[in-house]
């Protein structure tokens, strides 16, 4: 399995040129498997720059995988370029909010006033499935199990398996308060043990979470402690805080290394255009 990321920052899209290396845009990941075929988490900012090259393939059918709806992973949605084509297939599937399916979820981003073009625009076709908490299904050939994320109003992290190589995506996960559905780290812990790599949320500082917690997201410390309790043997910390310069995220990279020295696993931070194979 080959991930690319397209967008690994958190909360709002950021720009600068203290954010060049990292990235500003928001939570988007490309996976493809053996079989060749697109999967994709989320659909932030970060979705937009994805969008362009896909067009520009013949390739008519994707999978989106929703961990949630806050607007951060969502909001790049109609600036996807895929979904003004004919003939696209879509496959979108996502953890259910109330009531309402996947696509009326992601249609509020073309509602007006907030947006000019209706989403009735749009040319795709899509094929909808609803996650339920700890599900397993198929997606781009890879076997797929969702686990509820510990989150305000709730969402779906994964994992992903093929050829008996692992990964888990586990961002908007806050392992210091357990949200309405979610499990606590010990239950996280589980669900990543024989990992090969685990990506989470590690939006805030010590000092930071004093003040925000309960706000659905984890510190760096505690991604790191989630990742030594599963044995995972690389951990990638995700959802960087919209604040965060690219020299304090190599301060914190540098920081988990020292904590954890002597420890067998790597860690490293999402970076924009980041790929890694599993």
């Amino acid at each position: 399995m080959r991930i690319k990321f397209w967008g690994a920052r958190g909360s709002i899209a950021v720009s600068g040129g203290c954010f060049n290396r990292y990235g500003g845009d928001t939570a988007c990941l490309e996976i493809t498997g053996e079989s060749g075929e697109t999967v994709i988490i989320d659909a932030g900012t970060g979705i937009r720059r994805l969008g362009k090259k896909l067009a520009a393939q013949d390739v008519s059918t994707y999978h989106i995988l929703f961990t949630h709806y806050h607007w951060d992973h969502i909001l790049g949605f109609p600036f996807f370029a895929p979904i003004y084509k004919k003939n696209m297939a879509i496959k979108i599937s996502g953890c259910p909010h109330s009531d309402q399916s996947v696509s009326a979820m992601i249609a509020k981003t073309m509602e007006p006033p907030n947006f000019p073009v209706p989403y009735q625009a749009v040319s795709a076709s899509f094929v909808e499935k609803k996650i339920e908490p700890k599900q397993s299904f198929e997606a781009g050939g890879m076997k797929v199990e969702s686990v509820p994320l510990s989150h305000p109003n709730g969402g779906s992290g994964y994992k992903f398996t093929e050829n008996g190589k692992t990964f888990v995506f586990l961002t908007d996960n806050e392992l210091g308060f357990k949200h309405p559905g979610g499990l606590g780290i010990e239950g996280y812990a589980e669900f990543c043990r024989g990992a090969d790599l685990l990506i989470h949320d590690g939006e805030y500082r010590d000092e930071e979470y004093h003040k925000r917690g309960g706000w659905g997201h984890s510190t760096f410390g505690q991604a790191v402690e989630l990742a030594v309790m599963a044995g995972v043997p690389k951990l990638c910390l995700f959802h960087h805080n919209q604040e965060r310069s690219d020299s304090e995220i190599d301060l914190i990279v540098d920081f988990c290394r020292e904590k954890t020295q002597g420890g067998t696993f790597e860690i490293v931070a999402a970076s924009t255009d980041l790929e890694v194979e599993v």
